[in-house]
């Protein structure tokens, strides 16, 4: 493999999709380069577009008023409506499946209000041990919410290896726990390591024991093409301000199993925002659901968040989910061998998942000696990445803006830096 400088600038000559990069911006430092950014696991970084968007917003605010629910260029009334076909096709679901609300944690309790219904016998609700902290939190609370002690409730899997788990390691644990599960909270991309999980696989064990399959896909929308619909999840929800580029703490994507499109036994906190369109200003005391995902908004939506959010819809609608995710094996297996081949004192260790279908965007380091003083290394050397104790860098080349020459780089000032400490 050639590690030069000019075999990276030869690769992204060759890639159809670098002009994309010109679309976004790109932070710079001091001197006015560009940063090496690699944090779009964390937060995504701007469409140029996106300014545009909201403005057209706030000019429509500011001509119509109220009426901008029905006269703006984009009117606000039916907005949500805008994002839902170019956000089903990046999960792989069916439109009427899909609905942009909230954020992501409030998602997951709105889902698990619905489909988390322990009875004495089977309550239990299984996640990764490790798990982002939030779903951890959120859980727990839902379990004692409901009578139960989270020790008992909340079954935490590990991988045996310690690292990741191997295939169908996932499942078989789940039997082991069988009739005893009411829920299945997963994710599908591990926060920390990088491991990718077979949603399909996981749903069919679930559903052998009658256990609900739900998964947090914060880290897979935009990084990874879904078949939600599918794989037979039961819901699903996800951020939009990492690989979708919608802007920090921005709103939440929701998924729901058509299966449960109008079934009036499901248990659902209601708001008005999920009544009947038709009949919604008739200020009828009676809830008449909307049909699919859509009974579960509860408040008008956020214009001028979800204008960002269709900014980066649009353009992950021309780049296409394949087209991405073809770019990102070769983007990421590059950085791979690069590491693997540049750092001679083994100082850095791929925490990630070496197979294709395991790892997405994302790469986790273990770097030898290294604390949070490191992170901060990488920035005043050009880098922008990711911390998570105790020693780990996570970084993740995005195919819409990234670059094999910001890989090259970055790898270079890495083992640079690595081998000084």
């Amino acid at each position: 493999m050639d590690l030069t400088k000019e075999y990276a600038q030869t690769l992204d000559h060759g890639d159809a999709l670098n002009s994309f990069r010109e679309l976004f911006h790109i932070p710079r430092t001091n001197n006015g380069d560009e940063f090496v950014y690699l944090a779009g696991n964390s937060l995504g970084l701007q469409p140029k577009s996106t300014a545009t968007y909201i403005q057209q917003e706030l000019d429509d605010w500011a001509n119509y008023g109220v009426e901008g629910h029905f006269l703006a260029a984009n009117p606000w009334m039916p907005y949500h409506t805008f994002l839902r076909e170019k956000m089903a096709k990046i999960v792989g679901a069916d439109p009427m499946e899909v609905v942009v609300m909230n954020s992501l944690t409030v998602n997951l309790h709105l889902l698990m209000v619905s489909f988390y219904k322990p009875t004495k016998t089977k309550y239990k609700i299984i996640i990764e041990d490790g798990v982002f902290p939030s779903d951890d939190y959120a859980v727990q609370s839902q379990a004692r919410f409901h009578g139960f002690d989270p020790q008992d409730a909340i079954v935490r899997l590990a991988p045996a290896n310690g690292l990741f788990f191997e295939a169908n390691e996932v499942n078989q644990q789940i039997e082991r726990y069988g009739d005893r599960v009411a829920l299945v909270l997963w994710g599908g991309v591990n926060y920390k390591s990088g491991q990718v999980f077979d949603l399909k696989s996981i749903t069919d064990t679930c559903h052998k024991f009658g256990i609900v399959a739900g998964f947090d896909l914060a880290h897979m929308a935009g990084n990874i093409p879904c078949s939600l619909g599918d794989s037979g999840a039961d819901f699903a929800a996800w951020c939009t301000y990492k690989y979708l580029n919608s802007g920090p703490g921005s709103l939440s994507g929701v998924f729901v199993n058509k299966k449960y499109s109008n079934k009036k036994e499901i248990p659902r906190f209601e708001g008005w925002w999920g009544h009947d369109q038709q009949s919604r200003f008739l200020m009828d005391k009676h809830f008449i659901p909307m049909e699919g995902a859509d009974a579960w908004q509860l408040s008008n939506p956020p214009i001028l968040s979800m204008a960002a959010i269709k900014a980066s819809l649009d353009i992950f609608d021309r780049a296409e989910m394949q087209h991405l995710r073809q770019k990102s094996i070769r983007l990421t297996g590059y950085l791979a061998d690069l590491l693997v081949k540049m750092d001679e004192n083994n100082r850095i260790k791929i925490l990630t998942p070496p197979y294709i279908e395991m790892r997405g965007c994302q790469l986790s380091l273990a770097v030898t000696n290294a604390d949070k003083a490191f992170i901060h290394l990488l920035y005043e050397n050009g880098i922008m990445a990711d911390w998570r104790e105790p020693n780990i860098v996570r970084v993740a080349p995005v195919p819409l803006y990234n670059s094999f020459l910001d890989v090259w780089k970055f790898v270079n000032v890495l083992i640079r830096l690595a081998n000084a400490l």
